[in-house]
């Protein structure tokens, strides 16, 4: 379509965003685990080919927050899915963002007064957790393909506004 407009062709790579165990937080971890990662595989097989590894969630037999470890298990969990989805429907490989540091998908649901801007430690942590996480199923070719980190830059929305950036909560060094 871009080329009969007169547009440069670019490259389109279609991702699905906050996969994990959202919707059936309701259900206890195992179920809804297994039901996400039926929802990766369909992702990857349908084309979408940038991934958001997102099992922040509790789920009902979970703690109210969760490890990073936890979070790490289960995205490397889905991705082991996501992967071998790739393989047996071919194209090409998917890419990933992990990371937790975001509020629910579509925004806050409540009023957000103030931003925590994520610390460089914590992004550290997330990501040696995700890398430990990764190798221990064999994983180190899918966490080559890791693009991103999510963090808490410091601006955000909620249902009824968006909260600006202001780089003064943004003092770390990275």
């Amino acid at each position: 379509m871009a080329d009969e407009i007169g547009l440069p062709r670019e490259r389109v790579l279609l991702g699905g965003d906050h996969l994990g165990p959202n919707c059936w937080q309701a259900q206890p971890a195992e179920s809804a685990l297994e039901r996400a990662g039926t929802m990766v595989s369909e992702y990857v097989r349908a084309g979408f080919r940038k991934i958001h590894l997102d099992c922040s969630m509790s789920c009902s037999d979970d703690p109210r927050a969760l490890s990073d470890e936890l979070i790490a298990e289960r995205a490397a969990r889905l991705c082991a899915q996501a992967e071998s989805a790739w393989h047996n429907a071919g194209g090409e490989a998917p890419v990933y963002v992990i990371g937790s540091e975001v509020p629910a998908p579509g925004g806050a649901q409540e009023t957000l007064q103030e931003l925590a801007v994520t610390e460089p430690r914590i992004a550290h942590a997330s990501i040696a957790a995700h890398r430990a996480a990764f190798t221990r199923l064999g994983l180190e070719a899918a966490w080559e393909r890791v693009i991103a980190l999510v963090v808490q830059p410091g601006v955000e929305f909620d249902q009824d506004r968006v909260v600006e950036y202001a780089p003064a909560r943004d003092s770390a060094d990275w």
